[in-house]
């Protein structure tokens, strides 16, 4: 199937067909190659995307503008009656900065990219749903289908071992690091900021290859209250990872947000466990996570929303926990899923206050190219439904080489050596999926 992406693809006609199956969405990811896409929320749909039935691209500060306007003419011209959970969506994700370039490793990764696969897996509510859509005046859309089925349907379960790691290199190193955070720090008590999120970049050789569906498989059994997300542009590398963030789900007017920030170890026992839990219990701490919560709320009420803030507590991870805030809104009807991660990206979680100073000091200091790491990855629907995280906690692999990506909030009083510490409790769970 030829291949439409940008604004080649506004003004495809596009044709879906649906059916129940049995297998599980994974099974998609082991039979098709090419461009793929996975996203499974812990309390919402598990979906896997492959091939390409039309696309939409975006680059610069209008990206988000670009997607949601030719995305949603897009899935306008679908046709076909299929049902809600198996409805086409579009697949993809964002990167961080406005003048993001596609260098190595982000080869394949622009500004923004989002896909409507041509097989998609839906789980959600007890049953799997298979979608074919495809382009054209009239195609056989139910031979696809049933191809697909019988593909799905083959499938085995077989899992190879994680391909290890040879040898790892930061940048920045410790020493820059120290630097780094020490010059950000007098940035913020000259009044400059009051927070600003530094992020490392970690390289991994590889010994033997990277499959997808099997670090998938691997993060949803030790992070599954995570979003697990993967964006595979079919030209080497894939972006991956399990997220404890949510950016934003809408449906109807009703969104949900949430305040994370603040980290600490797991202990091995109860009482080890709420001692670190302490730790996240300091002023610092506290400052840093209601700067969070509060922005996130004021941005949710520029927006004309009725914003909840829910009550503080803890997010317990496998190997981390965070402070957590659950925030909940209704916004005016109309509102594009889109829009709002717009407008809340990046949070001070993955940027700073103020957001200008914030983007102008991580230009300026880090020295890797973000690419994805820290943007809204996920999915929208017609109506302007959808889902997106926040892709922390990830990597971007290819067959002999990774580069994973972990950040922590500086603030006034941050300390080089306890932001490093932190750095390095964040690229476990990528690291755990790779040796």
């Amino acid at each position: 199937m030829a291949r439409r992406d940008g604004a080649e693809s506004v003004g495809l006609t596009l044709h879906s067909r649906a059916r129940r199956i049995d297998a599980p969405p994974a099974a998609a990811l082991r039979a098709f190659t090419g461009p793929r896409a996975a996203w499974t929320d812990p309390d919402g749909p598990r979906i896997v995307g492959c091939e390409v039935a039309a696309s939409v691209v975006g680059d610069g500060p209008d990206r988000f503008e670009t997607v949601r306007e030719n995305g949603g003419r897009l899935l306008r011209n679908v046709r076909g009656d299929v049902p809600h959970v198996a409805r086409p969506r579009l697949l993809g994700g964002f990167a961080f900065h406005d003048e993001h370039r596609p260098e190595s490793p982000w080869k394949g990764f622009p500004g923004a990219r989002f896909v409507v696969p041509r097989v998609q897996v839906v789980a959600e509510g007890g049953e799997t749903w298979l979608t074919v859509t495809e382009y054209g005046e009239s195609p056989d859309v139910e031979s696809a289908l049933a191809d697909a089925a019988e593909r799905l349907r083959g499938e085995g379960s077989r899992r190879d071992p994680p391909p290890g790691i040879e040898g790892t290199r930061r940048t920045p190193s410790r020493e820059d690091w120290r630097r780094e955070v020490a010059d950000t720090v007098e940035r913020i008590r000259g009044g400059e900021l009051e927070k600003v999120v530094l992020a490392q970049a970690l390289e991994a050789d590889l010994r033997g290859p990277f499959r997808l569906s099997d670090a998938l498989e691997r993060l949803a059994e030790t992070y599954p209250d995570c979003h697990r997300f993967a964006v595979d542009p079919g030209v080497g590398a894939v972006f991956f990872g399990a997220t404890p963030e949510r950016l934003v789900r809408l449906r109807g007017t009703d969104v949900e947000t949430e305040a994370l920030a603040g980290s600490a170890g797991r202990g091995a026992t109860e009482e080890e466990d709420e001692r670190l839990a302490d730790t996240l219990r300091t002023p610092k701490i506290e400052h840093e996570h209601a700067l969070v919560a509060r922005t996130i709320r004021e941005q949710l009420e520029e927006m004309g929303a009725e914003v909840a803030v829910g009550d503080r507590g803890l997010k317990k991870l496998a190997n981390v926990q965070h402070l957590h805030t659950p925030i909940t809104a209704e916004v005016p009807e109309g509102t594009h899923v889109i829009d709002v991660a717009e407008r809340l990206h990046p949070t001070p979680a993955v940027g700073g206050l103020p957001p200008e100073a914030a983007w102008r000091t991580i230009k300026e200091t880090e020295t890797f190219e973000r690419g994805w790491y820290a943007a809204p990855v996920g999915w929208f629907d017609a109506a302007g439904d959808g889902s997106f995280s926040v892709a922390i906690r990830s990597a971007v692999a290819g067959d002999d080489a990774a580069t994973l990506f972990a950040g922590n909030g500086i603030v006034a009083d941050s300390d080089p050596e306890v932001e490093w510490d932190e750095l390095q409790l964040k690229f476990r769970p990528m690291l755990d999926q790779l040796r």
